[in-house]
């Protein structure tokens, strides 16, 4: 999984990408035009041409700088702490009349919010499309991995069938529980990636090399302590104190991987904490900017992304990695996304507007959109092929339903972080809200985090939710 990363849209010129795109940059075009035009009356009206054009820009690239520091991490409006429950209100509203407007939409395109159709739909459409065609995995989906491998594997029929015991269970299921709360860990460290597994195990990474680890919550511990949270590593698989910016775990989250700066590559054992230090892998120091891991431990595929829009593919085998040439599935922009839903398919986003899909375990990658996305692309999740969602800096999420993609507003804020299963869909923005969706649509939740938040990870049943993010946050729910 790959995070939010503020340092891949520093500077001008993303900043300018984002404003060319804006409503300013349309009237400073209109006013440079009117004043050019005036130049056959004065040549001194070419001054005023070129300052409506070139001063707009400059200003807001400068307000920006000064009022939040993050160099024009977004063109659209800042607001402060004072305005978080105003415009946190004003995104309910809109989002409740976007899902009111899309909801029948969604669920012919996509299936998601299957819970919703009848037995008899869902069966007929999975025998009529085939698993191949359907994006959340209906005919198992146990787990991520699970769900893709249904997904390719065809059967009309037998996967109708399935499809009936599927939603039959569903029927006599709780809906999760919204209940999130603010968890205190032992450190003020900013945490930019998160790794819920499918044990119910949680690891995070952040600054200096620091990775956290909670523990299991089953309910055994009679002292309270079930979910306690410790630090793993305080700095990096190397021990060079180099910032880790990405983390995710095998198919049962008996090994974890971890990545960041300067090539810091490393993988933890869940069992008995021990790591092994895979940096600089195939000689390479760049800067990680997130990591994908599928297939079972000792069986493992390992992707690995940077701001040169290259992905490093690496094979985990008894004990020895061996890896490959890096591949660009596009122009070289740098890459801010990637998951795996099993060790073949899988998607990667960068930051211009670009969606690649894979087949063959990262080997080779094709572009399925978008192209024309209005906010820069943060994040995606995946449960297999013909089904992503990808986050944006507008406060958008864009859904691909296997031909087609479809914008859908989840707030106003920048969505960092996006996370799935095969029920439910979870993001989280930069100013600290936590959004949920399911049949009904995008709901925002009762809890919100005091700072931005970078990253969110669900298990593969939804028993556990987990969001971080600056300073330490970390927001959960179980």
């Amino acid at each position: 999984m790959a995070t939010h990363d503020s340092r891949s849209g520093d500077g001008f010129a993303p900043f300018f990408r984002r404003y060319a795109k804006s409503w300013v940059h349309a009237v400073a075009a209109a006013g440079m035009t009117a004043f050019g035009t005036l130049t056959i009356v004065h040549r001194g009206f070419a001054v005023l041409a070129l300052a409506s054009y070139v001063v707009p820009p400059i200003a807001l690239y400068l307000w920006q700088l000064s009022s939040d520091g993050t160099g024009g991490e977004r063109t659209g409006e800042q607001t402060g702490s004072d305005g978080t429950s105003e415009r946190a209100d004003a995104a309910a509203t809109e989002t409740r009349a976007t899902d009111a407007e899309t909801a029948p939409r969604e669920q012919a395109d996509t299936g998601v919010g299957l819970e919703a159709d009848t037995e008899t739909e869902i069966a007929d459409r999975t025998a009529t499309e085939g698993s191949a065609e359907t994006p959340d995995g209906t005919a198992t989906a146990a787990t991520p991995d699970s769900a893709a491998t249904t997904a390719n594997s065809g059967g009309g029929d037998a996967d109708a069938s399935k499809a009936d015991g599927t939603a039959a269970e569903r029927a006599t299921e709780p809906a999760p529980s919204r209940d999130w709360r603010l968890v205190d860990v032992p450190t003020e460290t900013t945490l930019r990636d998160i790794s819920v597994t499918e044990t119910g195990a949680v690891y995070a990474v952040g600054g200096g090399g620091l990775v956290l680890a909670a523990d299991p919550v089953d309910g055994t511990a009679g002292d309270g302590s079930d979910g306690d949270w410790s630090i793993v590593l305080e700095d990096g698989p190397a021990a060079a104190g180099e910032d880790l910016a990405g983390v995710d775990a095998t198919a049962a989250g008996e090994a974890v991987w971890v990545a960041g700066d300067s090539g810091s590559v490393g993988r933890l054992e869940s069992e008995t904490g021990i790591h092994t230090d895979y940096t600089a892998p195939a000689d390479i120091t760049d800067n990680w900017v997130g990591v994908a891991v599928a297939g079972a431990s000792g069986d493992e595929t390992v992707l690995l992304i940077n701001g040169s829009g290259a992905v490093l593919r690496g094979r985990y085998r008894d004990g020895d990695c061996s890896w490959a040439e890096p591949v660009t599935p596009g122009s070289g922009s740098s890459l801010s996304g990637i998951a795996l839903a099993d060790a073949s398919v899988g998607y990667c986003c960068d930051t211009n507007d670009c969606v690649f899909e894979t087949t063959d375990g990262g080997e080779s990658f094709e572009q399925v959109g978008l192209g024309d996305a209005s906010g820069t692309l943060e994040n995606l999740a995946t449960l297999g092929r013909g089904d992503c969602l990808v986050s944006a800096d507008d406060g958008i999420v864009h859904r691909y339903g296997g031909s087609t993609w479809t914008p859908e507003r989840v707030g106003e804020e920048a969505v960092c972080g996006i996370a799935r299963h095969e029920a439910e869909t979870i993001a989280c923005d930069a100013d600290g809200v936590i959004y949920e969706r399911a049949a009904t649509g995008w709901e925002q939740v009762d809890a919100s985090a005091p700072e931005p938040l970078m990253a969110v990870s669900v298990s593969p049943g939804g028993d556990r939710a987990v969001a971080v993010g600056e300073d330490g946050t970390v927001v959960e729910r179980r």
